[in-house]
């Protein structure tokens, strides 16, 4: 979009004319996620020490994570933000007698800082020192280190462990959390109703899913599977819950068998009438503190039980083992087959997306008029956005916190606009909004960078290079059985050439009304196994980010399709249809960057912006759609 030659009459906009008062709520439905109330002063840390006095730990280590080793967790389940003051979605600490230390990966090394009091936590890096080798070397012989085995995967705590014993130190599984005992003012957990979701969205009903994982698990002769990820539970029974923040999730845990049966283990305060009657008699239900005693009884039958050990709570693995159970270390059976959508979810998902791409364009022809007078900052323009997804049907919640940047902001990949950081959008400096939402019947994710005012030449040149690369990767075409890391490249080549790169993963995997961070197919330098498929949903989303001046990300999100083979092929092939609908800021485009594919790429690209989003907006963001999707010329060679 052009913010300054395109004009937008206020007349013709069913927009608002100043910014909306600032909303408390996160979603319509989803419990808020806005950190912990309070300040993680120094009597929290002081009151753990005593704790663990008290129980003769030398430390304990707090990760990030719940029970389910989400990307959200609820209010409850905040423990590292209590004690930390550290909000970001990864993280762990670690608490000594007289040191303490919080580790946290390259997207949130400024963030912690500004959190964190670094005269009681030292921020150290999660991938250059991990909290392992850290506590190798502060621990002494005899010590004993104490852990949540509900908050630790079978692999987090393996490393702790080895690290403990080459220093004479001893890892401890705690039966409580300490620091529960010290946090007198703890959130209960979440109790959200679950909501059953209708067949017409799922495509399929669970009885029929759960056939399909029941000839799985048959095939690798395995009795039981038990799930501890909460979005598999929610796609394998078709409901939806609001536990936690962004994500419709039930928080629950689940046996399914290999008679296509299942137990659920769930707070039946969280299952009206109606869901019981969607659950049917198939589907056991039981309270959560029943999970054990249903563990000890596969052991006790020497069953043969699937469990994902990258995901699943040490404490489930550790329960199992001592019971008796035989088990089967594979990848959650549920988690490949939600990942590719069937024809009923691609249609709610690219209905999802037209709804958002309407909020969209109105957002961008607001942000167009208002934004190079100086009055917009980046907590009101978020504000504005989610106004207007709001007023879409099916709308339920946003499916992340809106990253909502400024100037230098944006060139922090995961930033999150404060009071005290707020910026104003100012008239020659980039703006970048990352933001989706969740719709009963899809997901979405879009990034768009804007210009406010007139681009530099270097501004548009770096733009014009992460756009070569989002339109290489959405052209591909590429064999069955290619994963997301062979086409990472793709995406970074022009970038490369220039001797610039960004540090995040190309794409990752986008839920249909679940996660909007789903597995277990990614686009990434980090090698993934996992061969894209039809009806896999992922973003595409290179970037660039200059610290202290700007970011640029360029994200829409595609579809793996099958794609027609040419005479004489030998293998049949796969490509991407863009789900996304919404325009790229043309002023930020050099047109003698790209050749003439990439330019009929971006205006074919527009055209069907145009014909899809311009019928179902008023004439006066019609009016700025079609100047902001005009046709792009470059060069004659």
């Amino acid at each position: 979009m052009q913010s300054a030659s395109i004009p937008v009459r206020s007349d013709q906009l069913s927009i608002p004319k100043a910014m909306p008062a600032r909303r408390s709520e996160a979603s319509v439905m989803m419990n808020d996620a806005d950190p912990i109330a309070g300040s993680a002063g120094p009597e929290r840390l002081d009151a753990l020490r005593a704790e663990l006095r008290r129980r003769g730990l030398a430390g304990f280590v707090v990760p990030r994570s719940d029970e389910h080793q989400g990307e959200y967790v609820p209010p409850s389940a905040q423990r590292l933000a209590w004690l930390t003051g550290f909000t970001g979605s990864a993280g762990m600490a670690v608490v000594l007698a007289e040191r303490a230390a919080i580790f946290v990966d390259g997207r949130y090394t400024l963030q912690v800082r500004a959190e964190v009091d670094t005269l009681r936590f030292q921020p150290l890096h999660l991938v250059d020192l991990p909290p392992s080798r850290w506590v190798g070397e502060m621990l002494a012989v005899g010590d004993r280190l104490g852990y949540d085995p509900w908050l630790h995967t079978a692999d987090q705590v393996e490393a702790l462990a080895i690290a403990c014993e080459r220093c004479g130190a001893r890892l401890e599984a705690c039966s409580d959390n300490p620091v529960d005992a010290v946090w007198t003012d703890r959130p209960p957990p979440p109790l959200a109703p679950v909501e059953p979701l209708d067949d017409a969205l799922t495509g399929r009903d669970s009885r029929a899913k759960r056939a399909d994982m029941a000839v799985a698990l048959a095939a690798d002769r395995v009795d039981a599977a038990v799930l501890t990820a909460p979005d598999s539970i929610a796609w394998l029974l078709n409901i939806r819950g609001g536990d936690v923040a962004y994500t419709p999730l039930p928080l629950s845990f689940a046996i399914l068998r290999a008679d296509a049966s299942a137990d659920l283990f769930i707070d039946p305060a969280k299952l009206p009438a109606g869901v019981e009657a969607h659950l049917g008699p198939d589907i056991r239900r039981h309270p959560p503190a029943a999970l054990d005693a249903a563990l000890d009884r596969l052991g006790a039958g020497e069953l043969r039980v699937r469990l994902d050990m990258a995901t699943a709570p040490a404490h489930v693995a550790d329960r199992l083992k001592r019971s008796g159970a035989r088990i089967d270390k594979g990848a959650d059976p549920c988690q490949l087959p939600k990942a590719c959508k069937n024809q009923v979810e691609l249609d709610g998902c690219r209905a999802a997306h037209r709804r958002d791409g309407i909020a969209m364009a109105r957002f961008l022809a607001w942000l167009a008029r208002e934004a190079p007078g100086g009055t917009v900052d980046e907590l009101g323009a978020a504000e504005v956005l989610e106004d207007f997804r709001r007023r879409g049907e099916r709308f339920r919640g946003l499916s992340f916190p809106t990253i909502s940047g400024a100037g230098p902001n944006g060139a922090i990949v995961h930033y999150r606009s404060t009071p005290e950081s707020n910026r104003r959008l100012t008239t020659g400096e980039l703006y970048l909004v990352d933001s989706g939402a969740q719709y009963l019947d899809g997901t979405t994710d879009i990034t768009r960078t804007v210009a406010i005012g007139r681009p530099g030449e270097e501004q548009r040149r770096r733009f014009t290079l992460v756009l070569k690369g989002h339109i290489a990767l959405a052209r591909a075409v590429f064999p069955i059985g290619t994963t997301g890391g062979q086409l990472d490249m793709l995406a970074r080549h022009a970038l490369w050439a220039e001797g610039l790169d960004y540090d995040h993963g190309t794409g990752h995997g986008v839920g249909c009304y679940l996660s909007v961070h789903e597995g277990p197919q990614r686009i990434s330098k980090v090698g993934n196994p996992v061969a894209l498929r039809p009806g896999m949903i992922v973003s595409n989303e290179p970037g660039y980010y200059k610290a202290g001046a700007y970011g640029i990300r360029i994200e829409n999100l595609v579809c793996v399709v099958e794609r027609p083979a040419p005479a004489g092929a030998e293998r049949s092939l796969l490509g991407f249809e863009t789900l996304t609908l919404a325009p790229i800021d043309l002023a930020l485009v050099e047109p003698a960057l790209l050749s003439a594919d990439e330019a009929g790429w971006l205006n074919a690209y527009h055209a069907r912006v145009r014909a899809e989003i311009g019928p179902l907006v008023e004439d006066g963001v019609r009016d700025w759609l079609d100047g902001a999707t005009r046709t792009v010329t470059p060069p004659s060679p």
